[in-house]
Parts: C-alpha cells; sequence; structure tokens
C-alpha cells in the first residue's frame, strides 16, 4: 500500500490519510499524466488538445485489474479538512447513485436488476437498506420526475427500455409494475449502461446510449451512400449497428418526440445537469487501442445538435488512423470536449455539487468517478476527481479528489462508479468491485 500522507483524520470506519493543505501547482501537458502511484488529493492536472501525443506513440496495452477482498489496512485520501467512512457495504456491484429529494440513496444494482434504497440513521451510516424493485433489465440510471419536493414517478433507465414507477416521498417499495415509457433503446451488445436526465424545465428526458463497438469497425457505409445519408441525418451520426448510438437521445417525459440530441460521444456514461446553466454535461469514455496516451476520456457540456468526432475523429480535428480519410466533411465540424482526462481512466458517474457543507470554493464544481484502466501499461484512474469551475464555466483543470481504491500494480479493491451529493451535503462516492458507499465530509 502507499503511505499515508500528512495527518490522519479518525473515522468509525477507516483510518483516512489527508492531503496537504498547501495548494498544489498546476500539472500540464505531458506531466498531467501519470498512475495509481502518483495519484494523491490536490493534485491538479491539465490536459489540452495540443498536449496529444501521435497514435501509436506505444503500443497498445491489456493490463486487467483483478479485484480482491479491501484489504483491513485500507485507507482512502482525501484532502485537507476532509474526511471519509463507509456509508454502506454487503451491495451486489453498486453502479449510480442517485439521491431523492427527501434524502433517500437510490442505488442501481446493474448486474442483478436491482434498485435499491437505503436511508441513513445516527452518525451518517446507511442505517435502512431496502430493495425498491427487482427484476428489471440491467438498470443504470435513476431520476425523480418532476423536479422540486415532491416527485411523483422514478424513472428508471435499463439497458434496453425506460420505465417509471409511481412514487411518494419515502417510499421504500415501488407500488406497483413498472410502466414502459420507452419501450426500445438500442441494446445489442456493447455498452450496457443508459443514464437518464430531465432538463430544468421538465420538458425533455435525455438518455445516453454508448457505442457497440470501440470504433464503429466494419461499420461500412449507410445505406443510399454517404452524401444522401448526411442530408438527412444529424450530423455525425452512425449508421448499421450504431444506429442511435454514440449518442444521446432526447424525448418527452411520456418517451415521445424521439430525436438524436448529440453525436459522436463514444460512451457518455453519467449524464448530470449544470444548474447554473441547465445544460446536460456527460462523463465519457473515449476509445482504446492508439496507446497508453490516446485517447483522453473527457466530461464535458453536451450541446444540442453538436458532433463530439466518434468514430471518425477525437477531441477536434484528430483524426483516427482506422479511418484515414472516410470523412473529411467532418473534421472542421468537431465539438472539442471541456475537460480532458488522463486516457484509459474510464470516466464514469459525474455530478455538480451543490450542497453547503464544502467549502465555497466547491459550490458549482462537478465531480467525476473513474472506473480505472486497462488498456495502458501503467494502471490509471481508480480515484473520484473534482471538475474545477470559474464562474460556472470549466476551467480545464481537474483535482484527484478520491484516492487509494488500488493495492498494487496486479490488484485492486475499488472501482468507483457513482457519485451523488447526499441531502446533508456530503458527497457520496458508489464502487462496484467490493460493495461499498463511501460518504466524504467537510466537519
Amino acid at each position: 500500500m502507499r503511505k499515508k500522507i500528512c495527518s490522519v483524520v479518525v473515522s468509525t470506519a477507516f483510518l483516512v490519510a489527508a492531503a496537504g493543505a498547501q495548494a498544489e501547482p498546476v500539472l500540464q501537458g505531458k506531466d498531467a499524466y501519470g498512475d495509481w502511484r502518483t495519484d494523491k488529493p490536490g493534485t491538479v492536472r491539465l490536459i489540452r488538445p495540443q498536449d496529444l501525443v501521435k497514435p501509436g506513440a506505444t503500443p497498445s496495452a491489456a493490463l486487467s485489474a483483478p479485484v480482491v477482498p479491501r484489504p483491513a489496512e485500507a485507507a482512502l485520501q482525501v484532502p485537507a479538512g476532509f474526511k471519509v467512512e463507509l456509508f454502506a457495504d454487503g451491495l451486489r456491484g453498486p453502479r449510480i447513485v442517485r439521491v431523492a429529494p427527501n434524502g433517500d440513496v437510490f442505488v442501481a444494482e446493474t448486474r442483478t436488476g436491482d434498485i435499491r434504497v437505503l436511508r441513513a440513521g445516527e452518525g451518517g451510516k446507511a442505517a435502512t437498506n431496502e430493495v425498491f424493485a427487482a427484476g428489471l433489465k440491467r438498470p443504470f440510471g435513476i431520476a425523480f420526475f418532476p423536479s422540486g419536493d415532491n416527485p411523483q414517478w422514478v424513472y428508471v433507465a435499463n439497458t434496453d427500455s425506460v420505465v417509471r414507477f409511481p412514487y411518494q416521498a419515502g417510499d421504500l417499495k415501488a407500488r406497483g409494475k413498472p410502466e414502459t415509457i420507452v419501450a426500445s433503446l438500442p441494446a445489442d451488445g456493447g455498452h450496457s449502461t443508459r443514464d437518464i436526465v430531465f432538463t430544468p424545465d421538465d420538458k425533455r428526458m435525455l438518455i445516453s446510449v454508448g457505442s457497440v463497438s470501440n470504433v464503429a469497425e466494419g461499420m461500412g457505409n449507410p445505406p443510399g451512400g454517404l452524401d444522401a445519408w448526411s442530408r438527412t441525418q444529424p450530423l455525425g451520426a452512425a449508421w448499421a449497428s450504431e444506429t442511435e448510438r454514440a449518442a444521446v437521445l432526447a424525448f418527452t417525459p411520456d418517451g415521445k418526440e424521439r430525436k438524436i440530441y448529440a453525436t459522436g460521444i463514444r460512451n457518455c456514461v453519467g449524464l448530470a445537469i449544470q444548474p447554473q446553466t441547465g445544460l446536460p454535461w456527460c462523463s465519457t469514455n473515449e476509445r482504446d487501442g492508439l496507446g497508453d496516451d490516446l485517447v483522453p476520456d473527457y466530461v464535458t457540456s453536451v450541446k444540442e445538435g453538436a458532433f463530439y468526432g466518434w468514430p471518425w475523429f477525437y477531441i477536434g480535428g484528430h483524426e483516427d488512423p482506422r479511418h484515414a480519410g472516410a470523412r473529411p466533411d467532418l473534421k472542421d465540424k468537431v465539438t472539442i470536449p471541456d475537460v480532458l482526462v488522463q486516457p484509459h481512466s474510464a470516466s464514469l458517474g459525474m455530478t455538480f455539487y451543490q450542497g453547503t457543507q464544502f467549502p465555497a470554493a466547491y459550490h458549482g464544481d462537478a465531480f467525476a468517478a473513474e472506473h480505472g484502466s486497462w488498456n495502458r501499461s501503467k494502471r490509471t484512474g481508480y480515484k473520484v476527481i473534482r471538475i474545477r469551475m470559474k464562474d460556472g464555466k470549466p476551467t480545464g483543470e481537474y483535482e484527484d479528489f478520491v484516492t487509494g481504491f488500488v493495492v498494487s500494480d496486479a490488484e485492486v479493491w475499488g472501482r468507483p462508479v457513482g457519485v451523488a451529493v447526499a441531502k446533508d451535503g456530503s458527497l457520496l462516492v458508489s464502487e462496484d468491485a467490493n460493495g461499498t458507499i463511501w460518504r466524504v465530509t467537510h466537519p
């Protein structure tokens, strides 16, 4: 294990190592890249499009992440002044976490097909643990509708559909069988997660759908030819098995008026609405196979009608060599993401901080969970990062916030997936390797 850093804060669960209080310099260019051994809370990174290496600068590596039971001496690290303690354990692969207006914590156990409800008791740890709904098909996204303190429905995004349950504040069990709102989402293999958010005016429902493939291998030509296709489809839309994939879809809350909202986003795993602007944001897994330091994952605002490059380009006009010359018409139409994250980090769930418990500097910032790499020779990710904002706009910088899930070069005990702000302003972090949720507080 890594040595603990700086002072130790006593927790009822694990002892927590806190990062140093002094501001760290911003690591840029090649210095912004690292691996789990150099991660520590407070480390700030800035990766820019001009910093990218050429494809194939290093071989494409395969380094799996064997999961071991959580070691007794395991300690999560957080910035100075924060502490982290166990909120819940014994869960079955908890993934996305969403907090109901009354404070109940809804958790998607994707592999088992369950939505679970946790309720905090004395000391902040989960004291109530109930299965809200079972028998779903790889559920992931959860949303409450309409907005406000008294939602009437809980929406769940399955891998192939969207369903909803009638809801009243405090329900621990679903009131009857689910009502199907969207009967068919693309679901034939590939990325299975579907997140869901509603726009602030409650008029639109957005659903993220990842690609089938890494980089649309063998997609071929669209029906009727590229020119005809491009005239009738959204900018950068894919076809064949990738139809309506690598995209964010839009519907009315009743599942009608189906449209493609944005394209070229390989795997938008986590969706969130930025409170200051009302814009949807997306935490994205980019493509593999181009070496250790390509292609950056990213966290970005998602503009309606925008094209983010996949599969032909990445991070602006950088052409993927596996599609060289295929779509020159799109090169100057690629929207560059707001915040680039170290390649292969596997950025998953995200949220914006609107609580009052953390220092004022955190208000309006975003957090994202990095599930961890497999396509990199030196392990990276396996942490929670803070996305820095200034006056509601991203600076491009991100900061290590929770680290310590890796045991060694060969083993990990935790893989972060979901992040959510609890009613009391603490930050909840799920990891699906050992089935735990952690609570970060600022006493």
